[in-house]
């Protein structure tokens, strides 16, 4: 019986693929090799070109790198930081929330404060249907007068749909500045009779001067005035910024935690985001009293700075006193004294307009209202 063979042949474009596959394998190899080569020479001539010249491309390198860098975060930083509205503003607050943080200079001014009063910005309101001024006046913190004065209203008028009212950031009178005028006369203008309590012009930190030694002003610039009253308004009641209330007699009964007046005369600015303190006026300056008993810590014009004579004196129980502004220190760093001795003299050093106290009430380094203390 006899045996057959069947042989299988593949088809033709079987054996094209597999001859291609061979192909482009070899020429895969080929191109490759070819490219590696050139680029290990170019690698060696750049390795040779800075080992023989080591440390003379490094500036360009160093320059080149840092405006391509600077390029990618302009370019497309906005894309790659991009947040939701309600995000971005979340974190903004965040943001501001740690950087609020207490100054060190003459007066402390917090950011959160800042923010309330617009950074000094007036700005302009436009009238709704049915609006009135009251509650204008209570959606920014004001008083109606203060929105009469400064859009020249007089106490009965009717506002009307889309009228524009500028807004002041604080109570009071907004001047422009006249030839020959200075903060004495403007403030004498306006109902700051005494030079102490021109004091509120100066301490509005958003108030600018030619020379911050002297307060001298320029033509034409624009003062604010917090509590001042225009002369042909009608006398106000009296706000929290000019309290003229009489202080009462410093006692020398001693009481931890208790403080008492530190000097005679009446108040001529209360405390503000911007002032955080209280300033008491005297013509005839007059002794300063330790509100408590304590230890003197600060004594003298230590700094040349806005404080000038000052006395600061650590109470031992978390709450520190300061006193500014003083013709005379009676007293020297490291004394102790107690409530009601006499560490100086009422007078006008340092940033001040008038004869005056400023008087500061601190607790682990926070500034406090004097006026919730002092008995």
């Amino acid at each position: 019986m006899s045996q057959v063979t069947v042989q299988f042949k593949l088809p033709k474009w079987i054996s094209d693929i597999g001859v291609f596959v061979k192909f482009l394998r070899m020429y895969v190899r080929v191109r490759g090799y070819e490219r590696f080569s050139q680029f290990e020479n170019l690698k060696d001539v750049l390795v040779y070109l800075l080992y023989k010249r080591r440390g003379r491309y490094a500036r360009p390198f160093l320059h080149f790198g840092t405006i391509s860098l600077i390029f990618f975060v302009v370019t497309f930083g906005p894309f790659l930081f991009r947040e939701d509205n309600e995000v971005s503003e979340t974190g903004s607050q965040g943001i501001l929330a740690a950087a609020d943080v207490q100054a060190t200079g003459f007066y402390t001014v917090q950011s959160e404060a800042v923010r309330q009063y617009r950074g000094g910005e007036i700005i302009t309101h436009r009238v709704q249907e049915g609006e009135t001024l009251s509650e204008i006046a209570n959606r920014y913190g004001l008083q109606v007068e203060t929105i009469l004065w400064e859009n020249d209203l007089a106490a009965n008028a009717t506002l009307k749909p889309n009228q524009e009212l500028r807004i002041l950031p604080v109570d009071g009178v907004r001047h422009k500045v006249a030839r020959g005028e200075t903060i004495f006369t403007v403030g004498k203008r306006y109902g700051l009779d005494d030079e102490s309590q021109v004091q509120v012009i100066v301490d509005y930190p958003f108030n600018e001067f030619l020379n911050e030694e002297t307060f001298e002003l320029a033509t034409g610039q624009f003062l604010m005035v917090p509590g001042g009253v225009p002369p042909r308004a009608p006398a106000q009641p009296a706000r929290q910024a000019r309290v003229v209330a009489i202080t009462p007699d410093a006692g020398t009964v001693t009481a931890t935690g208790s403080f008492v007046w530190p000097a005679a005369g009446r108040i001529t600015q209360g405390y503000f985001f911007y002032h955080k303190a209280i300033d008491i006026a005297n013509r005839g300056g007059g002794p300063i009293l330790a509100a408590d008993s304590g230890v003197v810590t600060v004594a003298g014009w230590v700094d040349n700075g806005g404080y000038g004579n000052r006395v600061q004196i650590d109470h031992g129980n978390g709450f520190v006193t300061l006193y500014a502004h003083l013709s005379s220190v009676q007293v020297r760093p490291g004394q102790r004294v107690n409530r009601g001795d006499v560490i100086g003299q009422m007078g006008s050093t340092g940033r001040s307009t008038g004869v005056h106290l400023h008087y500061e009430i601190r607790q682990g380094g926070v500034l406090l209202n004097p006026l919730n203390y002092l008995q």
